[in-house]
């Protein structure tokens, strides 16, 4: 009767923030596992998905039901299936297990070895994207002990190759094994929970994204002696084309994602006159100068009320004292997910303004179809967000960067960024050197994810 009452005593003093100290200890070594794993392009993620398939298998999953599969032998993915009732079309589960690159002369701890220190978790692929992945490992192992039975098919899908690479996971999976992973919608890396100054302001909801396309500008000339310059100079003609497409401005166009993120980020958003742009971008119509003035604000406003094309490589030239025969730039564009890669080549070549600067795109770009918010997920994630975090405003988003979604959304399952797991909104440390989490907010993170997942899948 003592141990009984001794085990409410520490259950209820648990926040309710946070899971029992058994169920945070589970999650914060399958972290560590991850986090030591090197799953960077020339480690590959077969390691990290076995790993993981063998704690499902000991978490009592049968052996058919956990795969570990992939195009070549170093890029394998884990895919998993909890089994429910049936009662409706799967819930997918997604997160990546490779990482970017990162040397440990670049860092101040070793990338590769998990550390807590500070109120910190450090580590490469700490916020991006093992601690989602980790939190989706470590709550699914709980559904099972607790013996949940859902009204679906939980599907876990632990990929390669969203970094880069050339085996990309969810790709593969949709093109050779669709029915392992087909879903009626599925939750996946792109939307954060955003702090300012340790306020909690917005927990994001990512249902579109901006579709990434690189062209190359090329300038070719006869060259010749420097010392007999001529006016037609490769450099010259490109460098021009350049100066004139850094000051040319895509116009704004609002999607129905974007008018939400402003209507919604209005109610949290400090500097009143910024918050009343916010309100008259998102009303039907537009007031136009409201939303160019948030253009000009910030580079994110930017970026999601126009499609954005910069240069970022520029090559030219092959001696000092010679004319050059190439000059060449790459332009990296993000587009808004209605514009057409065509199209935007066209106003490239108008803006550019020189028949002597051909653009030529490289690879074909993935389009990205944006989801339709579904009531059944927005309503989940804000009962929890309000439950967990009150005052916090749940708020669709469309990112610049891209993520696994789109190979879904344009196969048609529904695919939205939800975590949970907060970070300051001015610090963003993935992709770069000491990447990390919070200790307090991974583990808020790992209970959201419980709730949202039982809330989404029934049962």
């Amino acid at each position: 009767m003592r141990t009984a009452l001794l085990c409410m005593l520490v259950v209820g003093s648990q926040t309710a923030l946070s899971q029992s100290q058994p169920f945070e200890l589970r999650a914060r070594t399958i972290f560590k596992q991850l986090i030591e794993i090197n799953t960077t392009e020339s480690a590959g993620t077969t390691a990290a998905a076995e790993a993981m398939a063998a704690r499902l298998k000991a978490g009592g999953w049968p052996a058919a039901d956990v795969q570990v599969l992939g195009p070549t032998p170093r890029k394998r993915n884990l895919v998993a299936r909890f089994r429910g009732t049936g009662g409706r079309r799967p819930l997918l589960l997604l997160a990546h297990l490779d990482v970017v690159e990162a040397r440990r002369e670049d860092w101040s701890l070793d990338p590769f070895t998990f550390t807590e220190k500070d109120g910190f978790f450090y580590g490469r692929g700490a916020s991006d994207d093992k601690g989602m992945a980790s939190q989706l490992v470590a709550n699914l192992i709980r559904l099972r002990e607790e013996g949940f039975m859902p009204d679906r098919d939980v599907i876990l899908a632990l990929t390669a190759d969203e970094e880069g690479g050339d085996s990309n996971g969810v790709d593969w999976l949709v093109r050779n094994h669709r029915d392992f992973i087909d879903a009626a919608y599925a939750i996946n890396e792109g939307g954060n929970g955003l702090s300012k100054n340790g306020k909690y302001l917005i927990n994001e909801v990512q249902a579109a994204e901006k579709v990434y396309q690189d062209f190359r500008l090329e300038v070719r000339s006869a060259g010749g002696h420097s010392s007999l310059p001529v006016k037609d100079n490769a450099i010259s003609h490109l460098a021009a084309g350049l100066a004139r497409l850094g000051a040319f401005d895509f116009p704004i166009r609002l999607t129905e994602v974007v008018r939400a993120y402003f209507e919604r980020s209005a109610r949290v958003e400090p500097d009143p006159s910024i918050a009343a742009d916010m309100r008259a971008t998102a009303h039907a119509p537009a007031d136009t100068r409201a939303a160019a003035r948030l253009a000009a604000a910030t580079p994110i406003f930017n970026a999601i009320l126009r499609t954005t094309c910069v240069a970022t490589r520029l090559e030219g030239g092959h001696a000092n004292n010679a004319l050059p025969q190439l000059a060449a730039a790459i332009v990296n564009c993000r587009l808004l997910p209605d514009d057409s890669p065509a199209a935007i080549r066209e106003q490239l070549v108008k803006v550019l303004a020189d028949p002597a600067v051909t653009v030529t795109a490289i690879d074909e770009a993935n389009t990205s179809k944006p989801a339709t918010l579904i009531p059944e997920v927005m309503n989940a994630v804000e009962r929890i967000t309000a439950a967990m975090f009150p005052g916090v405003v749940v708020v669709p988003v469309m990112s610049t960067g891209a993520t696994d979604g789109l190979f879904l959304r344009n196969a048609g399952i529904p695919t939205f960024g939800i975590n949970g797991t907060f970070g300051d909104i001015d610090e963003v440390r993935e992709h770069g050197r000491d990447e990390r989490v919070g200790v307090k907010q991974y583990f808020e993170g790992l209970e959201f994810q419980y709730r949202l997942i039982r809330a989404l899948a029934g049962g």
